[in-house]
């Protein structure tokens, strides 16, 4: 039993955090809609940008997670603490939206983003771990997905202003831009304010040591590989979405308020409903199942959504996504604390991140570079039997001993 003192002290770190996490979702929702729809279609509409420049631009937030291991690295070795690293982050990338909203050439637009979306990437670990420390084990995904429902319903009524803005007018969108580096200054007031510790230290020089725990621990192993086919093919058709509709290469281009309304509102109106649900399962549920299920979502998700360009099956799509993508956002944030050893969230987080970037760098210009040749049923129908495989992989590691002492322990603390 904890001293009083400490369990005060706890309370307060709690409540603080789950108060600034909840404000600072507000900008998340607003940053969301950046990356996810409106950064691609400014490229796409106002700068008519090469493949090349949409790839990079589709990746985004990826290369921020490349760096992770080494973010991770920098901070342990230097014993700041988590939250005031990633508030440091967050205000820089604020920058490079501020300049890609005051200067209107093509490259500072691409390359300000760029630098907005890896920095706001970079220092997820470091929220993984300040979660872990600051939230009780047993409801961490409730505390989560209570902030990410906030985050949720701002992407909704800002993806449909934003949509109604360029619709209006194209050319406001450096008004748009302005908005998001707003949004990144406001994140990095509120990450400033949540109590955090510095990392465990183990010493050495070696950035990405972390990288050991994939060879060390076989769980983490297979669940990386599985995690790697899903992912693939799961970002290389999210990022195609945008260009699916924008583009008259394939059809009659759909307007912004339509794209904002079948990528942003649709699916998350879906999150929002079940994202405290999905929080619940992550809490209570074997991970692995939950997995498993998530997936399958995702699969039917793709393949309804690019079956046609008639509005019932995408919009059937949209909600299929938004409902997966609800218990996802759960499990992607969280599922390390499954596996890891407490003062190793970081790390484990840290690798998950960095393969999530590299998957999100190269799914992009796969995704692009496959439509140039096949039609999107067909590389949705692909993508649908990699996520497919990937579950297959699962399936034995829900009876694990590991796996069913995984789910005890959570059941056990929940009976408590």
């Amino acid at each position: 039993m904890q001293p009083l003192a400490e369990q005060i002290s706890a309370l307060q770190a709690e409540q603080t955090t789950f108060r600034y996490e909840r404000l600072r979702a507000i900008s998340g929702g607003i940053l969301e809609t950046a990356a996810s729809t409106f950064l691609l279609y400014i490229a796409v509409k106002y700068y008519d940008a090469s493949t090349g420049a949409k790839s990079l631009l589709a990746a985004g937030g990826n290369f921020g997670m490349i760096l992770a291991p080494l973010t991770v690295f920098w901070v342990a070795s230097r014993g700041w603490r988590v939250a005031k690293v990633a508030a440091t982050m967050s205000a820089i990338g604020a920058l490079g939206f501020a300049a890609a909203a005051l200067f209107h050439q093509q490259a500072v637009f691409i390359g300000g983003s760029l630098l907005a979306l890896t920095c706001a990437a970079s220092f997820i670990p470091l929220l993984t771990q300040m979660y872990q420390d600051n939230y009780p084990p047993e409801h961490l995904g409730r505390f989560f997905s209570g902030a990410f429902m906030i985050r949720i319903a701002a992407a909704i009524g800002f993806s449909y202003l934003a949509g109604e803005l360029l619709d209006y007018n194209l050319k406001l969108f450096p008004a748009l831009l302005a908005l998001f580096s707003a949004a990144l200054f406001f994140s990095a007031f509120c990450l400033w304010r949540c109590p955090s510790r510095p990392l465990h230290q183990d010493g050495g020089v070696n950035p990405f040591k972390a990288l050991r725990h994939v060879r060390d621990d076989a769980l983490f192993r297979q669940m990386l590989i599985s995690w790697m086919l899903m992912g693939f093919a799961n970002l290389m058709m999210v990022q195609l979405r945008v260009e699916y509709m924008a583009n008259s290469r394939y059809g009659k281009p759909f307007e912004a308020d339509q794209i904002a309304l079948l990528t942003g509102v649709i699916p998350n109106v879906a999150r929002l409903l079940l994202s405290q649900w999905w929080g619940r399962r992550f809490d209570r549920m074997n991970f692995f199942a939950l997995r498993i299920t998530l997936n399958i979502g995702f699969a039917l998700g793709a393949v309804a959504f690019f079956a046609g360009r008639d509005m019932p099956g995408m919009i059937l799509g949209a909600i299929i996504f938004g409902i997966a993508n609800a218990g996802g956002d759960v499990a992607w944030s969280l599922w390390v604390t499954k596996l890891a050893p407490p003062e190793r969230v970081a790390e484990y987080m840290s690798v998950h991140a960095f393969l999530t970037g590299f998957r999100g760098v190269l799914a992009p210009y796969v995704g692009f570079l496959a439509i140039s040749r096949y039609s999107f049923q067909d590389v949705s129908f692909a993508s649908a039997a990699m996520i497919v495989l990937a579950s297959v992989l699962l399936v034995p590691e829900i009876w694990t001993a590991r796996g069913r002492k995984v789910t005890a322990s959570i059941d056990e603390e929940v009976a408590k």
